[in-house]
This record gives structure tokens, C-alpha cells and sequence, in this order.
């Protein structure tokens, strides 16, 4: 008699947490959530961040406080979210360069880019664009190639550090090409720039974002973006596919995570919010100023381009014999 007062005992409280956890998750979100961001303020990273920390705000009812967490880059940010609770109130502001390219420039990172995070969903791609200043002979993706060759030191061109997105594509594109060009580590893409049109560099490889306004005032001139498409800001400006480099394209991506074993409904009702803003006309105009596509889509495709870029970029990582600084 006592085992089995034991027995439904315990029944009744393992029920009983079972319908509180239900509870909780449909009552979600009940208190502010923070959104790590794993970079200093300011770029393009930390602005989508902002705004989609804002607009979810709005569709959840609750607050979503960004909170810039640098460091390593962006690996100490992205730890602390791999190691909080799973509760929902924990989230990542997931970058390409720390989740898919870091595992394989750092001898070693703190987190699993696949085994420690639950996919929450993309927000956008952020387009790439080669840029040159106006004394470089050059006007297109193969003058930079010709002219590179013909220097027998090569053709400097800079980025917004060593290891980044911009990097692993500038390496990508030596290899695809043989151009014989010489990376350029910067502290950020803007000081980057600023070399760019003080004439100290010939070329730079940054995000479409930055490059725009120079652009559009004649200051620098486009050579060509990696992305799939043309960008809408600079529809005149070609793809390196149309440029003639087969099969070229990169991205600067950012996206929502969770830590894993964050509960389904609870990933369901962030990806819907997300896809919700991505896909508003407000939305897209916001992201578009910032030169990032938005991606609506579901947590599992997320998952996979993640996987995917893992081992895409790895390669890339080991032949140009890039390591963290």
C-alpha cells in the first residue's frame, strides 16, 4: 500500500511539472528577453540586431534588450549563449563569421556551432561587394585579375579583419582565379574604407552597407558583389558569376538562435514573430537600407546552411593557412 501511494505520488508530481512547463511555454515570453549581440556597437551586425530586437518587442509584448558582449571574435558573446538556460530568455544574435568560420580559424572555440545552439531562423544575407579607389586602372572583377598578375608583389586589398567573411571570400577568390592578391587586415570595415579614399589601398572587400554612399557620390568606384543576385541598392553593378568566377557566392549572414534543448513551442512562436517582421513591408525596406536581404524561412534551413558553411568555408580556411590574431 505504501509503494503504490508512492508510485501516484510521484505520477502526480511529475504531472504536475509536466502541465507548469506547458504552462510556461504557452505563456511565453513573461519577462524581458535579452539578445546577445557578440560585437562592439555600430556595423551592420549590431543595427539588424537593433532592429530586430525592436520589432520583436512589438509582436511579443515583452522587451527584447540588446546586449553587446565583444570579444574573441564574437566567441565570448556566443558562448555565454550557448551555456544559458534554454528557457527562451537567452538569445543569440548569430553571425557567419563566428558560427562557420570560427571553428576552423581558432585552435579551439567554447561552444559546438551545430550541438550547442537551436536554430531560431535567418534574418538576411548581408551582400559583399569588392570596391576600388579612383586611381586603380581597373573597372571590372577581371582588370582586378589582369593588373594582379602583372604585379609581382601582388595587389593589396583590404577587409574589416583577418578571418572574416570578407577575408575567406577575397581567399576564395584567389583561388577560384590565381589572382595574386595581398589581405589587408583592418580594425573594421570603416577604417578600411577611409584608407580606400585617402588612396592607400587599391581595393577593398566590405559589405554593401558601408561601401553605398561612397559609391553613389562617385568617391569610389563598385567592382563587382558575391552575392547571388544584384544588389538593389546598386543594380548597375554586377555579380561576380556575371563577371565570369563560376559558382562564386558569399554572404555576410546573420540570423536568431537559441540555446539547444530550447522547448519546440517556444522556437515556433520566435520563428513565426521572426518571419512575421522579415516578411512586412516595413520589415524589408528597413533591412534593404541596410543592405541585407531578408531570408524568411524555418529554423531546420537555418540548421542546415549553418552545417553547411561549416564545411564550405573550412577548406577555405586551411589552403589559405588563415589563424585568428
Amino acid at each position: 500500500m505504501t509503494l503504490h501511494r508512492y508510485f501516484s505520488s510521484a505520477i502526480f508530481l511529475l504531472t504536475a511539472l509536466t502541465s507548469l512547463a506547458g504552462f510556461a511555454q504557452s505563456n511565453y515570453p513573461n519577462r524581458p528577453i535579452r539578445l546577445i549581440i557578440p560585437f562592439t556597437p555600430g556595423g551592420v551586425t549590431d543595427t539588424s540586431g537593433r532592429f530586430i530586437a525592436e520589432q520583436l518587442s512589438l509582436k511579443l509584448g515583452q522587451q527584447v534588450i540588446a546586449d553587446n558582449k565583444p570579444g574573441a571574435s564574437g566567441n565570448i558573446g556566443t558562448q555565454m549563449v550557448a551555456t544559458a538556460e534554454p528557457d527562451g530568455y537567452t538569445l543569440l544574435l548569430g553571425y557567419a563569421g563566428t558560427l562557420s568560420i570560427n571553428p576552423s580559424l581558432f585552435d579551439k572555440v567554447p561552444f559546438d556551432s551545430v550541438k550547442d545552439f537551436a536554430p531560431i531562423g535567418k534574418i538576411g544575407d548581408a551582400i559583399l561587394i569588392i570596391v576600388a579607389n579612383n586611381d586603380f586602372q581597373g573597372k571590372t572583377l577581371a582588370d582586378v585579375i589582369a593588373i594582379s598578375k602583372k604585379d609581382p608583389n601582388g595587389l593589396s586589398y583590404g577587409t574589416s579583419g583577418s578571418g572574416g567573411t570578407p577575408h575567406i571570400a577575397g581567399e576564395l577568390f584567389k583561388q577560384k582565379t590565381g589572382a595574386n592578391l595581398v589581405h589587408v587586415p583592418y580594425k573594421g570595415g570603416g577604417q578600411a574604407l577611409l584608407d580606400l579614399l585617402g588612396g592607400n589601398i587599391p581595393l577593398v572587400y566590405t559589405a554593401v552597407a558601408g561601401a553605398n554612399q561612397y559609391v553613389a557620390t562617385g568617391r569610389i568606384k563598385a567592382i563587382a558583389v558575391s552575392s547571388a543576385k544584384r544588389s538593389p541598392s546598386m543594380p548597375d553593378v554586377p555579380t561576380f558569376i556575371e563577371s565570369g568566377v563560376k559558382d562564386f557566392v558569399i554572404d555576410d549572414w546573420v540570423g536568431l538562435l537559441a540555446p539547444a534543448k530550447t522547448p519546440k513551442p517556444i522556437i515556433t512562436k520566435l520563428n513565426q514573430a521572426l518571419n512575421e517582421i522579415l516578411n512586412s513591408p516595413e520589415g524589408k525596406a528597413k533591412l534593404l537600407s541596410m543592405g541585407i536581404f531578408p531570408s524568411p524561412g524555418t529554423p531546420e534551413k537555418f540548421g542546415e546552411q549553418i552545417k553547411g558553411d561549416l564545411v564550405r568555408f573550412a577548406p577555405i580556411v586551411k589552403a589559405a593557412q588563415i589563424k585568428s590574431e
